[in-house]
């Protein structure tokens, strides 16, 4: 009887988040999987031709933008993740250690979290500006010529550039501090048995530091995987809805910003099941990533009282 009593408090307990997980994410999952198999579906009507499997998903691999978005999203992947992990590891490491104005600089770091994620953009593209913009005045310092950033005929490599510096920049804040609460949880006689030894500071930061962090490195290696491959906000931030530099309109076009380009067209017959198809394809691209980070990092993850 107390059993059920307690089995009851829980599922009360529960409910709310139960309740908010099935609105906002186990049903547009399982609607998305119902509107990617119907042809030609009309979203003002309600109407569709029929049933198919892969007729949609052809769609999204024919669509010429397809490759190029999938391309952009892949390399805003496997450059900003593994830059901004390791700055933040390296800041966090570096913050831990200053005794005077740490808190000073730990708002620095952190006020990119509760920025507007648009506005940062914005500052940015003033930044790369071509005429004014303060990187081409430092380049300028050192003789070197200004670069056509994110104007008029830029090129993807350039504003691509731009894009990266602003990404890595911007997810520092939430690892940074996710760091620290991890190293603030170090038993410090880790250290002290390491300075009884005369151990090089470098040689504690590889044997002490990242071995124990490893579980919080593990964690912010799959966030931060999981958080690159929905890439738009940032790219919308900084060039608009163009896409692009002017006049290289969708040259940095992501996976998430087909989605939102076919949820545009939803009155047009199977715009909103080709918008499902690439939802799809970029969920598989995310769980096949986060997969086989977890494999990887699965025996070199270590925990304190049971490490493997």
């Amino acid at each position: 009887m107390l059993e059920d009593k307690s089995n009851i408090k829980a599922w009360l307990y529960l409910a709310p988040a139960l309740i908010l997980l099935t609105i906002f994410i186990f049903y547009p999952i399982i609607n998305a999987l119902f509107l990617v198999i119907l042809s030609d579906y009309n979203y003002l009507q309600g109407t569709w031709q029929g049933f198919t499997l892969t007729d949609n998903f052809v769609y999204v691999f024919r669509n010429q933008n397809f490759i190029q978005a999938l391309t952009n999203t892949m390399l805003i992947t496997f450059v900003s993740v593994p830059v901004s992990v390791t700055l933040s590891l390296f800041v966090s490491v570096w913050l831990n250690s200053v005794a005077k104005s740490k808190g000073f600089f730990q708002t620095i770091f952190f006020l990119p979290y509760v920025t507007n994620a648009i506005a940062i953009g914005m500052a940015f593209a003033f930044l790369f500006n071509r005429n004014f913009g303060l990187i081409n005045t430092i380049l300028g310092w050192v003789g070197l010529n200004p670069v056509n950033w994110v104007g008029l005929g830029a090129t993807w490599g350039n504003a691509m550039f731009s894009l990266l510096v602003y990404v890595v920049w911007g997810s520092l804040a939430f690892k940074i501090m996710v760091f620290l609460s991890g190293l603030q949880n170090i038993d410090k006689q880790y250290y002290d048995a390491a300075r009884v030894d005369s151990t090089k500071k470098g040689r504690i930061f590889r044997r002490i530091t990242v071995p124990l962090l490893s579980p919080m490195i593990f964690y912010i290696t799959i966030t931060s995987f999981i958080g690159a491959f929905k890439a738009y906000t940032e790219v919308i931030g900084m060039f608009g809805e163009r896409l692009g530099p002017p006049g290289n309109d969708k040259a940095l076009i992501t996976v998430v910003a087909l989605v939102y380009d076919a949820l545009d067209r939803s009155g047009v017959p199977g715009a909103l099941s080709e918008a499902a198809a690439t939802a799809i394809v970029l969920f598989a691209i995310t769980l096949i990533f986060t997969l086989i980070n977890t494999r990887i990092s699965k025996n070199r993850v270590h925990y304190a009282g049971g490490a493997k």
